[in-house]
């Protein structure tokens, strides 16, 4: 790719990033809540009792609407950022304020999107870690909201990784596996040995299978280098956390997920192939690949 190419590469890379973020927002509010139902229906049928009527919800029924005033959002009231400026940050119909998160999430997307144009060109391993961006993206902000991470979104991550070193880039099939497995038994140990001290589960199992995915991703190599990163995160969003106030009772537990799913990011905004870098006591099994 030349030199002209790639910045328009970059561009049109961070206008489909903009509108699968806002996609994003409907899926970070609505899986929890499609989990939910799911949830309630299995109970209603292992006990044998009707399921009460429920409205249907997927990612695609109903339109998007205003959750004050149930104003449904025009397709023009719908363009990423563009119409949050435009709406100056309210809902067309009641005047209440739209969260800023929603452009944020578009923005982030976009960035990302940008940044594996940049690292690996308009490639289908770009598209490939495009995808590794949105789901981490989503994961983070689920976790982070409902203390949840949906298996659908984990093992997709997990599963995309495996079969992008199966096709020869990324890192070597090996240390994809080895990275996978070690990824999950590490945070299962850590949680089991906790659980025999303390009588507590420290750590839920969709933790495990996100470390599982970036291990697919990264290389059994990088495994600590991610669990460092999780621990940057993590004091970052613990200071944002208590200076907003949401870690005003420490009894409150806090998701690790968040922690994982940034680190995940942070090493793809560093560069899969700048990992090396932080970790020079790694032994590759076959080094990363674009």
């Amino acid at each position: 790719m030349s030199y002209l190419e790639l910045p328009f590469a970059a561009i049109i890379a961070a206008v489909l990033g903009l509108a699968v973020g806002s996609f994003l927002n409907v899926v970070i509010y609505r899986l929890p809540k499609m989990m939910e139902q799911e949830w309630r229906s299995d109970c209603h049928e292992f006990v044998g009792t009707p399921l009460p009527a429920q409205a249907r919800l997927n990612l695609a029924v109903p339109r998007s609407y205003c959750p004050q005033c149930a104003h449904p959002i025009a397709w023009y009231e719908n363009i990423p950022v563009l119409s949050y400026l435009a709406l100056g940050g309210k809902c067309s119909a009641c005047k209440a304020p739209i969260g800023i998160r929603y452009p944020a999430v578009e923005l982030v997307s976009a960035l990302f999107f940008s940044v594996a144009v940049v690292h690996f060109g308009a490639s289908w391993v770009a598209l490939a870690w495009c995808v590794f961006s949105a789901l981490l993206i989503a994961l983070f902000l689920i976790d982070l909201d409902t203390q949840l991470l949906p298996d659908d979104l984990n093992y997709l991550l997990l599963w995309l990784g495996i079969s992008v070193a199966l096709l020869g880039h990324g890192v070597a099939l090996t240390s994809a596996l080895y990275g996978a497995i070690f990824g999950y038994l590490s945070l299962w140990s850590v949680t089991k040995f906790y659980y025999l001290l303390s009588g507590k589960v420290g750590m839920g199992n969709g933790d495990f299978k996100l470390l599982a995915a970036l291990g697919a991703w990264f290389g059994v190599e990088y495994l600590f280098v991610l669990i460092l990163l999780s621990s940057l995160v993590g004091s970052v969003i613990g200071v944002l956390l208590l200076s907003s106030g949401r870690l005003a009772d420490r009894n409150i537990p806090i998701a690790f997920g968040p922690f994982l799913a940034g680190a995940g990011l942070l090493a793809m905004l560093v560069g899969p192939d700048n990992l090396q870098q932080w970790a020079p006591f790694a032994f590759p099994l076959g080094g990363l690949r674009n």
